[in-house]
């Protein structure tokens, strides 16, 4: 029988201190890199929303807080390090284990919550994925501290000292976890390796010392097998694992990013279930979607070939129908993801003539001095809305930079019946801050377009403007706005800086739209069962 002597941190590799300071550095910097890499595993199913990065934080916290506790007793009770270590190795083998499997965890998940909630399903959908998924490894990684502890307090003298380097080194750890995998490991190899290079350090850190105490060998080679098992299994990083048409998968710092192919299309998204952020039709005409309704804003201002500003410009399509349809304008986009203006290029054809510059499309109006006669805000996508581009004080910004008689046009994808929702705030706000509003619904979808100008004649110039267009093509989209737009009332809801709930107002308007959709998918369990819904 070992002594519990024998580990109080005097034998083997426990005797440097700093191995051990070591060990608490890269577990702190594991759980971060873990928890950002949750976020990204979870943004292409469920949106990076503040409501998701709510759900992955709070639950880590119980994961660490739980085993924070747990640790503290079992070291008390049994301050074996053996036990320490080798719950590191299962750790390493699970977070290794998150590329392969967890994907496919969430989509189990989300067909089986398909046929059992009514509301809120993608809260509910995505706090189940973080708990299966991410509570156990954090667990194990929550006794790291406590555990340490026993075998680094010598003396009652130097416990405050020798607890405070075990958090300085802890926090140290979390603080380059947290950058390293957003600027570094994500953006240049992928979510899927960044788990997988994390889970090695924590692997190595338990290897190194059961190999200076010379014990659980055949557990050390069973770990290095499975690590590897997983690597394999689980380095190709594919969100979309049911696709079989993509012409690019990837990430960047900002969004998962997907490329497909269509027998008439190429479109980017940046959601692997729902939504389409960019689309390029390959016979050059028209999208049928919303990018069209979108064509009014510049006969609206009364100048075709004026200058325009894209704030969110994607991969270019109102850019490009813009150049396409009205000749010669003068295009600007603002786009904050480099990577998604890099694929424009490479997959959507964005002309050389059209400018993007990549930044946030708030601080570039900020930043430049110049006034533009057709400004498009399109930087909402799903529930992701960028509270500081929804504000009166955003509003008022883009008329600012409005020429005289100019026009912004505003893409709101979920549009609503629910009291209260968040189009509603978003075109009560506009409509504070701009004297005239029109909307236009976009027909098949949940879109709807919302043109503001100061100009009370703006109708009246598009009507004329519309009038004189050749292009047939263009004369039928123009037609449709014409048709369905309607001077907007302005309601009482607001947006400020100060208060901007978009994400809870976009969850409560996704959660209905969901539940339609779910409907259709209920019908189909009813008649076929589990087996149903996972073959459509």
């Amino acid at each position: 029988m070992i002594s519990q002597s024998n580990f109080s941190g005097k034998q083997g590799i426990l005797q440097n201190k700093y191995y051990l300071y070591l060990t608490e550095f890269f577990a702190g910097m594991s759980v971060m890199a873990v928890e950002l890499g949750a976020s990204r595993l979870l943004a292409p199913y469920f949106s990076s929303s503040q409501i998701v990065w709510t759900i992955i934080i709070g639950t880590i916290m119980i994961a660490m807080a739980l085993g924070n506790i747990w640790g503290g007793r079992s070291a008390d009770k049994d301050p074996n390090p053996d036990k320490l270590y080798m719950r590191l190795i299962i750790a390493a083998i699970w977070i290794a284990a998150i590329p392969a499997a967890g994907k496919y965890i969430i989509v189990g998940i989300s067909a089986l919550l398909v046929v059992t909630i009514s509301n809120h399903f993608l809260i509910c959908a995505a706090f189940l994925a973080c708990m299966v998924i991410f509570v156990f490894p954090l667990f194990l990684l929550g006794t790291v501290t406590p555990s340490l502890v026993k075998y680094t307090v010598d003396s009652l003298d130097e416990s405050g000292k020798t607890v405070g380097s075990l958090g300085a080194f802890n926090t140290i750890g979390s603080i380059i976890g947290t950058f390293v995998p957003t600027f570094i490991t994500i953006p240049a190899v992928g979510t899927s390796i960044t788990f997988l290079i994390f889970a090695g350090i924590l692997l190595l850190l338990a290897l190194l010392y059961f190999m200076n105490v010379k014990r659980k060998k055949k557990q050390c080679i069973a770990g290095v097998i499975l690590f590897l098992i997983c690597g394999v299994s689980g380095a190709s990083g594919r969100f979309a694992f049911w696709e079989n048409n993509l012409l690019y998968e990837g990430e960047s710092i900002y969004n998962y990013l997907q490329v497909k192919d269509t027998d008439d299309s190429v479109i980017l998204s940046t959601n692997v279930l729902f939504g389409v952020q960019s689309i390029m039709k390959k016979d050059g005409g028209a999208t049928g979607m919303y990018y069209d309704y979108a064509m009014a804003a510049p006969v609206m201002s009364g100048k075709t070939d004026g200058d325009i500003l894209i704030l969110g410009m994607g991969t270019g399509t109102y850019a490009k129908q813009c150049s396409h349809y009205y000749g010669a304008t003068s295009i600007e986009g603002v786009e904050i993801d480099e990577k998604i203006t890099e694929l424009a290029g490479r997959y959507f054809e964005l002309p050389d003539t059209v400018n993007v510059t990549t930044y946030d499309g708030r601080s570039y109006l900020a930043a430049v001095p110049d006034d533009y006669d057709v400004i498009m805000v399109d930087a909402y996508q799903d529930i992701t809305i960028p509270f500081q581009m929804s504000s009166v004080e955003f509003f008022t910004l883009v008329k600012d930079h409005l020429k005289d008689n100019g026009v912004m046009v505003v893409n709101m994808n979920m549009h609503s019946d629910v009291e209260g929702n968040i189009n509603a705030y978003l075109s009560d706000t506009i409509a504070s801050v701009f004297d005239y509003v029109y909307t236009v619904d976009v027909a098949g979808t949940t879109n709807r377009e919302l043109f503001a100008t100061q100009n009370p004649e703006a109708i009246a110039v598009f009507e004329a403007g519309r009038s004189k267009i050749e292009d047939p093509e263009l004369q039928v989209m123009l037609q449709r706005v014409s048709e369905g737009i309607a001077p907007y009332e302005k309601g009482g809801y607001l947006l400020t800086d100060d208060k901007a709930p978009v994400e809870l107002l976009g969850m409560q308007v996704i959660d209905d739209l969901i539940q339609t959709e779910l409907a259709y998918y209920k019908e189909i369990f009813k008649k076929e069962g589990i087996q149903g819904i996972l073959q459509e």
